[in-house]
């Protein structure tokens, strides 16, 4: 079975978007992140994507050419009355609205032998780290001080999650960090 991986691109004071809700410093140049081996590896390795219902917003109904061509497991307390465009024969939308854990079991299940990615937003992947859903987390630091906006960690007054790294790989635009959640 795969791992779960959670994670997303922040800036170095922690915040996935700005006060305006941007996140376009964060990813200054998409396309070419698209084209890294980083990337490229994550997308075949993946079967499944779990995502909250702000990220899935975010795309403004239009998943065409979405990278991940996999289900996608939207983790929202109301389903929208029209599904975004982009849906074919391996791209498709479920609704989950009963809690993280339903949405993490079936997007294993559909997953298979490849990986589960949580990408985003804050608050779905908070809710995997904190219920001991993940596996690995992956941070893609930019290096930018937002000095405000939608932070990724706040506190929780749980325990500490004690994570080992992995790797570390520099880009032009970011670095990447990837740690194990250490169980």
């Amino acid at each position: 079975m795969g791992k779960v991986l959670a994670g997303m691109n922040m800036s170095l004071d922690g915040f996935i978007e700005d006060r305006n809700g941007s996140v376009a410093r964060l990813y200054p140049d998409l396309d070419a992140l698209r084209q890294t081996d980083l990337i490229q590896k994550e997308i075949q390795s993946t079967g499944a994507v779990v995502m909250g219902r702000h990220a899935y917003d975010m795309a403004q109904g239009d998943f065409t050419g979405y990278e991940f061509q996999a289900p996608i497991f939207v983790l929202t307390h109301h389903v929208p009355e029209t599904v975004a465009k982009g849906e074919n024969e391996r791209l498709r939308f479920i609704f989950v609205t009963d809690g993280i854990d339903h949405a993490i079991t079936q997007a294993k299940s559909a997953a298979g032998d490849q990986d589960v990615v949580v990408i985003g937003g804050a608050q779905t992947v908070r809710q995997c780290l904190h219920a001991g859903l993940v596996d690995e987390l992956e941070i893609g630091l930019a290096p930018v001080l937002l000095g405000g906006g939608l932070g990724l960690f706040e506190p929780h007054g749980s325990q500490p999650i004690e994570l080992e790294r992995i790797s570390v790989i520099e880009y032009p635009w970011f670095t990447h960090l990837r740690f194990r959640v250490v169980r």
